[in-house]
């Protein structure tokens, strides 16, 4: 098993990649607190790790409070001891353009995926320093890369990955890594909103993506396991693209300068 005994405390553990990365993470041996705004989201996650025979705890906490962040931290360490691997995943996507956007949504969007993301790493730093070893990972988005809409959300998953290469350089020297997945359209939860105003939505998202389909929340859960296990002990302030393509260049733009509907015929 590839975390045998580690501690893992994930945010935004109650569905989607959160619940993928948690049910993954607990597979390969590790103790999972699940950590969620929503109870119930959280305590489904608990029941499906333990129902598979591994061992989890449920906490509810609002990441972009302090003291919730605080509590969440404490708890995970008086029931287990430590925290070897933060997930930082929580997050919230509201608004798009800035005319569309009021002051208290892109807030919103700033203090949970941003300020959450600090809260988080800065209340786990010092048991890990203590221990001279530790992963946070951050869930961050292509969103952070490219322009395509959302500012709010977008600007904070940018700054995301910017502060995970200065979490990387300044604690590197007490052994811990701290690396970054920018994850593409993932087939979750968040989306159920817009599929009901658009039941196609997803399906007119596969033709940006060169693999030719949207992702899974297991893409990125296994991604996520990668760089939180030994295998990528030399690997830190990182961000790993998940994302069918999407980032490394446009393949329709390719097929309309070139000139052609469909990919030319091999050999």
């Amino acid at each position: 098993m590839r975390l045998h005994d580690r501690v893992v405390l994930i945010t935004g553990g109650g569905s989607g990649i959160g619940r993928a990365i948690a049910e993954l993470f607990a597979a390969e041996g590790a103790i999972v607190a699940v950590a969620d705004k929503n109870s119930i989201a959280a305590a489904e996650t608990v029941d499906l790790i333990e129902t598979a025979g591994g061992r989890a705890l449920s906490l509810v906490a609002d990441i972009s409070v302090s003291a919730d962040v605080i509590s969440m931290v404490n708890a995970t360490i008086d029931r287990f001891g430590r925290v070897d691997i933060l997930i930082n995943n929580a997050a919230v996507a509201v608004g798009n353009t800035v005319l569309d956007l009021d002051e208290t949504q892109w807030d919103l969007n700033l203090d949970i995926v941003l300020k959450g993301t600090y809260l988080c790493s800065k209340a786990v730093l010092p048991v890990m320093i203590e221990r001279r070893a530790g992963v946070i990972l951050n869930i961050a988005s292509v969103n952070g890369l490219l322009a395509v809409g959302e500012a709010a959300y977008s600007a904070a998953k940018a700054g995301v990955i910017n502060l995970t290469a200065n979490l990387a350089i300044h604690f590197g020297e007490h052994g811990i890594r701290v690396n970054c997945i920018a994850p593409g359209t993932v087939r979750t939860p968040v989306w159920n909103e817009r599929i009901q105003k658009s039941p196609d939505i997803l399906e007119r998202l596969v033709k940006w993506y060169p693999l030719g389909r949207i992702g899974e929340p297991d893409d990125i859960a296994k991604a996520a396991l990668f760089l939180c296990s030994d295998d990528a002990s030399w690997i830190t302030g990182s961000t790993l693209t998940v994302d069918g393509g999407l980032t490394c260049g446009s393949h329709r733009l390719s097929r309309e300068v070139h000139g052609f509907e469909k990919e030319p015929p091999t050999k």
